[in-house]
C-alpha cells in the first residue's frame, strides 16, 4: 500500500500541517491501495504565500524564458507517461486506451501552449493607446478526478505562459496520480513557488483558496453545483473565475447520415471515459423513421464493448470511480425505467463476474421523451438516451432544451448541411462527423456549463488583464 505523506510548497515536498487521512481505493476491486494525508487551511495559506512571493519575479519573465520552462515541463512529464497512465488505470479505473491518450494530452499541453506563446503579443496598439496584457496574479487551479493529470498540466501550462504563479488543488481521490505529476513538475526545475500543490478536500483547501484575498483567479473544472458555489464565494473579492462544468451533450444524426459509421461513433461519444465525461454525447437524437434501424445498430455496437479490467487493452469500459458514483448511476437507471423509457440494453446491477468493482452495464434507453430526468440531468456514467425527432427544427429545439451547453455532435453526409445545424446549437464546441479535440480551439460552455474558456489564445487571455496607456511623448 502506498502512502502519500507530503504536499508541494515553495519548490520542495513538505509535510502538511493537516493530519486527516483519505483512503485511496481501486475501483476495479474496491480494495484499499493507498492513503493520502490531506492539507488544511494553514497549508493552503503557506502555498498561497509562496506563490505570491514568486509572482513578483516570475511575472516579469520574458516569453523566451517561459517557453523554455514549458519545454522542460513537457520533457519531464513525457518521461513518465507510462507510469502516470498505469496509475490512472489503477486508481481511477480508466481504460488503457483512454489513460494513454489522456496522459499524452497532458504532456503535450506544455508544447501546445509554448506554440501559442511564441506568436502571442502582450503589447498592442488600440485606438490612440498602448495596451499591455499583464498576468493577473496568483491563480488557484482546482481539478477533478476524471482526468487528473491532463487538467493539472493544461491549466498549469496556460498559467505559466501568462506569467502567473499557481496553487493547485487536485481531487484527493487522485493522490497517487498527483504524486507522480508533482515529481515530474519538480524535475523540470522551475523557480520555487511558481507552482504549489496541496492535496485536500474542497470544503477545506478549495474553500480557503476561494476566499483568500491573495488569489486573483480561480480555474475550476467539476460539477455545476460546486462551480456555482465557487462563483458565489469568489465574488466577495471579485476574483476572476473560469468554470468548466457539467454537460448533457446532444448528438444529432441527420437523416442522410451513414449510420454504419455514425452509430458506433455515437456510442463511443456516450461511453467515453467510462461515461464519466462532461462532454459525453449522452442524448442521441435520431430521425423517427430510422428509429428501428438505429436500435438494431446501437444494440450491436454496445454488445461489442468489452467491460472489465481496465488494464486489459481490449476493454472499452472500466469501472466508475467510486461506490458512491456507481450507486448514483444505478439510481438513474431505475429512474429511467420508472419514467417509462424503454430499456434497449443494459440495466441495473453489475455485469456478470464483475461484482467486486464499480462496473456498470452499458445501458441504452429508447423512446426517451424530452423532459424525462434521464434526458435532462447529467448522469456521469455509461447511460445513453435515444430521442426521436420528425424535423430538423424539432431536433435543434430538443438539442437546445437543456440547462447545459458544453459540447454537441452532428452527423450528416452533407457537411454544409451539418454545419447549418451546428450553427443553431447552443454549445461551446460542436463536433461534425468526428470525435476529435483541437487544443488550439477554445473550450468552455454556454449556460450552466460554465463561464470563460480554456486552451489556446482564448485560454491564455483568461489569465491576463489589459492595461491601457493613454497619452503621447509630446
Amino acid at each position: 500500500m502506498k502512502h502519500i505523506k507530503q504536499i508541494y510548497i515553495n519548490g520542495q515536498f513538505a509535510t502538511p500541517h493537516g493530519q486527516e487521512l483519505f483512503s485511496l481505493i481501486n475501483p476495479s476491486t474496491n480494495q484499499l491501495i493507498g492513503e493520502v494525508t490531506l492539507g488544511n487551511e494553514q497549508d493552503t495559506q503557506d502555498a498561497v504565500a509562496a506563490a505570491k512571493k514568486a509572482f513578483k519575479t516570475f511575472s516579469k519573465t520574458s516569453k523566451e524564458q517561459r517557453i523554455a520552462y514549458l519545454q522542460r515541463l513537457h520533457q519531464a512529464v513525457s518521461a513518465r507517461t507510462g507510469e502516470i497512465a498505469a496509475t490512472m488505470i489503477e486508481e481511477y479505473g480508466a481504460s488503457q486506451q483512454f489513460a494513454t491518450m489522456s496522459v499524452r494530452y497532458a504532456a503535450e499541453s506544455f508544447l501546445q501552449m509554448a506554440n501559442v506563446l511564441r506568436d502571442f503579443e502582450f503589447q498592442r496598439d488600440i485606438g490612440r493607446s498602448r495596451l499591455s496584457l499583464e498576468p493577473l496574479g496568483v491563480a488557484a487551479l482546482i481539478t477533478p478526478w476524471n482526468a487528473n493529470a491532463s487538467f493539472i498540466c493544461n491549466k498549469l501550462a496556460t498559467a505559466i505562459a501568462a506569467g502567473c504563479t499557481v496553487v493547485i488543488k487536485p481531487s484527493e481521490m487522485s493522490a497517487l496520480q498527483t504524486q507522480l505529476v508533482a515529481e515530474c513538475l519538480h524535475e523540470a526545475g522551475l523557480p520555487a513557488g511558481v507552482f504549489n500543490i496541496v492535496n485536500g478536500r474542497g470544503d477545506v483547501v478549495g474553500a480557503e483558496l476561494t476566499r483568500h484575498p491573495d488569489i486573483a483567479k480561480i480555474s475550476f473544472t467539476g460539477s455545476t453545483l460546486v462551480g456555482k458555489g465557487i462563483a458565489r464565494d469568489a465574488a466577495a473579492s471579485l476574483k476572476r473565475v473560469t468554470l468548466e462544468l457539467g454537460g448533457k451533450s446532444p448528438n444529432i444524426l441527420l437523416d442522410d447520415a451513414d449510420l454504419a459509421t455514425a452509430i458506433p461513433m455515437a456510442v463511443m461519444a456516450a461511453y467515453m471515459n467510462n461515461g464519466q465525461a462532461c462532454i459525453a454525447g449522452t442524448r442521441l437524437l435520431v430521425p423517427e423513421h430510422k428509429l428501428e434501424e438505429v436500435k438494431t445498430l446501437v444494440k450491436k455496437a454496445v454488445a461489442g464493448i468489452k467491460v472489465g479490467n481496465p488494464a486489459d487493452a481490449e476493454v472499452g469500459l472500466g469501472p466508475l470511480v467510486s461506490v458512491k458514483q456507481y450507486e448514483r448511476v444505478q439510481s438513474y437507471i431505475r429512474l429511467g425505467i420508472e419514467e417509462g423509457a424503454e430499456l434497449l440494453t443494459g440495466g441495473e446491477g453489475h455485469p456478470a463476474g464483475l461484482e467486486a468493482g464499480n462496473f456498470v452495464k452499458p445501458t441504452v434507453f429508447v423512446n426517451v421523451k424530452p423532459g424525462m430526468r434521464i434526458e435532462k440531468e447529467e448522469i456521469f456514467g455509461p447511460v445513453l438516451s435515444i430521442i426521436s425527432y420528425r424535423t430538423e427544427e424539432e431536433a435543434v429545439e430538443i438539442a437546445n432544451d437543456t440547462d447545459y451547453g458544453l459540447q454537441a455532435y452532428v452527423s450528416s453526409a452533407d457537411y454544409d448541411r451539418a454545419s447549418r445545424i451546428a450553427a443553431q446549437i447552443v454549445a461551446g464546441r460542436v463536433l461534425i462527423n468526428c470525435l476529435d479535440h483541437d487544443p488550439a480551439a477554445p473550450f468552455g460552455g454556454f449556460k450552466q456549463s460554465g463561464m470563460g474558456r480554456e486552451y489556446g489564445v482564448y485560454g491564455l487571455e483568461e489569465y491576463l488583464e489589459p492595461k491601457a496607456f493613454i497619452g503621447s511623448k509630446k
